[in-house]
């Protein structure tokens, strides 16, 4: 059982402007979520904003197509999670088929870490002679390797989305939403999603010139998986993406790769939701960047048949295992390490967590920082030390409210012999230190984030509040379903409300199976609290207070609607 403060989402007088056809509940949902006309439930893809505001856009169209014309070398370089996959295989696919001399390279992030680096430069010179870099979810502040590349009489053109406040490389282009003086409509695009706009201007301009071409919205699939499990902000414009490749993998109308992941993960295709795409597709091709080598996730987006996408899956798959495996022990150290420090509790331990252990895998440090974040609400940095043992590498994870990269910045701008270099966003970053600053960058790092109003520290659980009795229903269950998608900044409903219970029982004693009353009727409900663990609960709990979600178990053809607990309190 966690500590969180349940708080109901405020609604605004909203709903009535949202149309007939929307039901009560479903428009209460919406308001509380910003959403206040009609219009912004149109997911259309005529309803993208117009990709002629991304700054740079032109410029890095015009050399692409020229470089397709002359037969340039092309190549791009990609960053080795799921959104710098789905952006490489993007790229790849496109200019492919638009008769782009077209190859990639995602260097192993153990050897050459995060961005375009001089080292990454040679490698590819060495292994493939470019004309032209095309950099993808990675590049905004690569100015050394930009360099580099002119050095070598190679051209640059960076597409990316990371923050950035410094002047960005100067290069052939340079296109991201989030550079200084980008007007551009949405500063939530993925990597995919920038990649998505700068190939989608580059296939219009080229069926009007009347040359070879492609219809973008074909790969769909793959920009929604990227922004999806980059954890991007569902604002308007990603949620039309989302939706409509979504739709595309429902259909089967999508890569024989993904259909080849969802298979290897047991996932019908037509059930498919949107955070299937985060915590299902996602994790398996971050694996391979985490774990061996990214260009297993690559070639699965890029196989052109199941058959010789399959085998590529059951490895993702495979090096999925391994990596929950690795992360498990890794989480368990970390506990160990703050059972052994004097903050072990919640209201013990200081504004952000920072540890470093010599034999911890750099390519789990992200997610087992964010398991820690959620566990404690804050701040939380996590190294592994670098293949010299000179450095450490840092992944980190924030809370609301604080901004990860800002802080680090802050930190790298009063002390720069703490920080060799960094990156991100506001709610996720990298960072690499000299091995022997840990200490030091800790007590730093520490005093900047407390700081922060001391609120932002408590745990709060924003819920949607109570549903009314006959909302307790399959119907409604399939309503939420469909009403996303539900993602980052978009959240999955959330409901609270007090219960009885009637009969419980623990599956493997971690994961806990109930009966359910509510207090206002005698309709049975089916509940499900996973990783519950059984040494946390007492032997008896008459009533329980309960954040949770509306699911459908289905279970031989029959459904049933269901509970899934997100957090539970006993009431005595």
């Amino acid at each position: 059982m966690s500590s969180y403060q349940l708080i109901a989402r405020p609604c605004p007088p909203v709903a009535g402007q949202l149309g007939e056809h929307i039901s009560p509940l479903l428009a209460r949902l919406y308001a509380a979520r910003g959403v206040d006309s009609a219009e912004q439930l149109s997911l259309k893809l005529n309803q993208l904003i117009p990709a002629q505001q991304l700054k740079g856009l032109d410029c890095a169209v015009k050399l692409l197509d020229q470089a397709i014309d002359q037969q340039t070398r092309i190549l791009i370089v990609g960053d080795f999670d799921a959104d710098g996959a789905t952006s490489t295989a993007l790229m790849m696919l496109a200019l492919g088929q638009m008769g782009a001399c077209v190859s990639y390279l995602v260097p192993d992030r153990f050897k050459y870490g995060y961005g375009l680096t001089p080292k990454i430069v040679a490698l590819a010179i060495d292994e493939y002679q470019p004309q032209l870099i095309v950099t993808v979810d990675n590049g905004i502040s690569s100015h050394s390797g930009v360099e580099a590349a002119h050095a070598a009489g190679i051209k640059v053109i960076i597409t990316d989305h990371h923050l950035t406040t410094k002047t960005p490389p100067e290069c052939a282009a340079v296109v991201n939403p989030n550079q200084p003086e980008c007007n551009f409509g949405s500063k939530a695009l993925a990597g995919v999603g920038v990649a998505f706009y700068v190939l989608a201007a580059l296939a219009t301009q080229r069926k009007q010139q009347g040359k070879a071409s492609i219809n973008l919205t074909q790969y769909l699939d793959i920009v929604a998986i990227g922004t999806v499990a980059d954890v991007a902000q569902l604002d308007f414009n990603n949620r039309i993406l989302v939706a409509a490749g979504v739709e595309r993998i429902r259909q089967g109308v999508c890569r024989p790769g993904v259909l080849a992941l969802l298979e290897v993960a047991g996932r019908e295709t037509y059930k498919i939701s949107p955070q299937d795409l985060g915590f299902v597709i996602g994790p398996r091709i971050n694996a391979a960047g985490r774990m061996e080598n990214m260009r297993i996730g690559i070639d699965c987006l890029l196989a052109n048949s199941f058959d010789e996408a399959w085998p590529l899956a059951q490895r993702l798959d495979e090096l999925n295992r391994e990596r929950r495996r690795v992360e498990a022990q890794m989480k368990q150290e970390a506990l160990d390490l703050l059972a052994h420090s004097a903050y072990s509790n919640l209201s013990d331990i200081p504004p952000a967590i920072v540890l470093f252990e010599p034999n911890w895998h750099q390519g789990v440090i992200g997610i087992v920082a964010g398991r820690l974040k959620e566990q404690f609400h804050r701040p939380t940095i996590v190294f592994a030390p670098s293949e010299d043992g000179l450095f450490v590498k840092g992944s980190a994870r924030s809370i609301a409210g604080i901004h990860i990269r800002d802080a680090i910045e802050r930190v790298a701008e009063q002390y720069p012999e703490l920080v060799s270099h960094f990156g991100g966003h506001a709610m996720a970053a990298g960072l690499t230190l000299p091995r022997q600053q840990f200490e030091a960058f800790t007590e730093v790092f520490q005093q900047i984030i407390a700081e922060h109003d001391p609120s932002l520290f408590d745990a709060r659980l924003l819920t949607d509040g109570e549903l009314q009795v006959h909302e307790f229903s399959l119907d409604t269950a399939r309503d939420l379903a469909h009403a996303g998608p539900w993602g980052q900044g978009f959240p999955a409903p959330l409901f609270e409300g007090l219960f009885k219970v009637l009969e419980y029982r623990w599956l493997q004693d971690k994961h806990l199976k109930l009966l359910l009353q509510h207090p206002d009727h005698k309709q049975r409900i089916d509940a499900i609290y996973f990783n519950a663990k059984r040494q946390h609960w007492p032997d008896t709990m008459p009533k329980l207070r309960l954040a949770y979600q509306l699911d459908i178990n289905e279970y031989q053809g029959r459904q049933r609607l269901q509970l899934l607990i997100q957090h539970a309190e006993i009431v005595t």
